[in-house]
């Protein structure tokens, strides 16, 4: 099978260039490890950029987000029985952010893509990729095949095999494990009117919402804690404590029916590329989910990508193609830096002395006062303009 680009991972960063190159009249081709079931079921943030949504717009896959999604206004942060209100559009030049599903867009691109005749080889395990003289080997029903293409994009997530792919004496790896995690539940239940953020002195927690009916929180819990110890009223009776809800009256219980625990690192691999591989997405960095841009982050990775590409089959120029591990990078590191300091700001560190302490509590006075700050703040989690590529 030949393609002109191959792409390894039906994840959002996949599915978001196959869209974008389709548009330009680029064929490729979607090899996915899962089935489509697997894919289209596995739970993830849902906060969506304002800048991903315009993409998604821009491409005419915005038909469901537009009936389904929530507008999310405003972000709410508490601590030491304050609140900070920070309102997206004031403090935000009119932007927002959107509430909708990792998943939810996923399906919607899956979807679409075989509507357009677009290829996706569900269980199709890529085996190895040669850089050079671009392909793809894979395992699929049992007999092993080759993809050639002009180009591979590894968008296979952080467990892939498109990073190991570059030599270790070219890349460079950038790693922080957190000494903790977080414990995550879906339930039945009427969210709080704004996404919330606690720093309380019992640990971090998140309340959120997936639609009016499903929220989703989280606690602060150790690395290695096992989410069968927490029964549904343990988790309710711990965040009505870490909320300041101690009437119960504010935080709506219902059916917990998901509950696991994620641990938070912060991770970065240079270059995004190799020859003719390219990184996009959990392949190349993963952030910590406090700053609520994972899904973000792989869409402008690929716009950067599916640009360069465009161009070269255009023009046969490779400039942008020669650019786009620094021109993408330069987001990346602006985004680490961001999702670094909402985890340092909002949770309690094991290892924090008194000090410690007391300087992230001024921080979040600071915050509490500061205009400047909160802009700052909001600027970050609408989304950052585009990088110049």
């Amino acid at each position: 099978m030949r393609t002109q680009v191959g792409i390894i991972g039906a994840g959002p960063a996949g599915l978001f260039l196959a869209h974008i190159l389709h548009r330009a009249g680029i064929e490729s081709v979607i090899l996915e490890d899962r089935s489509r079931a697997y894919v289209e079921d596995r739970v993830r943030a849902g906060v969506l950029e304002a800048g991903t949504v315009d993409v998604m717009e821009q491409l005419g896959l915005d038909g469901r987000l537009k009936r389904e999604s929530i507008a999310d206004m405003a972000l709410d942060i508490r601590f030491s029985s304050q609140r900070i209100h920070l309102d997206f559009p004031a403090l935000g030049g009119g932007r927002h952010v959107t509430i909708y599903g990792q998943q939810e867009v996923v399906k919607d691109l899956i979807a679409a893509r075989l509507k357009d005749n677009g290829k996706i080889v569900f269980e199709a395990e890529a085996l190895a990729i040669d850089t050079k003289n671009p392909s793809i080997r894979y395992r699929h029903e049992g007999k092993e095949e080759t993809l050639e293409c002009d180009f591979v994009a590894g968008c296979d997530g952080f467990h892939g095999i498109s990073r190991p792919t570059i030599p270790k004496n070219v890349l460079t790896e950038y790693d922080r494990i957190y000494s903790f995690a977080w414990l995550g539940v879906l339930s039945h239940s009427a969210p709080l009117p704004e996404m919330t953020y606690s720093n309380n002195e019992r640990g971090f927690a998140l309340c959120s919402r997936r639609s009016m009916k499903v929220s989703r929180h989280y606690l602060q819990v150790p690395v290695d804690e096992d989410p069968d110890d927490w029964s549904d009223a343990r988790f309710w009776d711990e965040l009505h404590l870490r909320l300041d809800d101690g009437s119960k009256h504010e935080i709506v219980e219902g059916e917990i029916f998901q509950k696991n625990v994620a641990p938070l690192r912060a991770f970065v691999a240079a270059p995004m590329q190799h020859g003719r591989l390219f990184l996009a997405g959990d392949a190349s960095h993963i952030v910590p989910p406090t700053g609520a841009k994972g899904l973000n982050l792989a869409v402008a990775d690929v716009r950067v990508l599916s640009r360069a590409m465009i161009e070269f089959y255009r023009t046969g120029d490779t400039k942008r193609l020669e650019r786009y591990s620094d021109v993408c990078l330069r987001r990346v590191w602006k985004t680490v830096r961001f999702s670094a300091y909402m985890t340092s700001l909002l949770h309690r560190f094991p290892e924090h002395s008194p000090f410690d302490r007391k300087i992230q509590l001024a921080e979040l006075e600071y915050l509490h006062n500061s205009k400047a700050a909160q802009t700052t703040i909001v600027e970050n989690y609408i989304g950052l303009p585009f990088e110049d590529d």
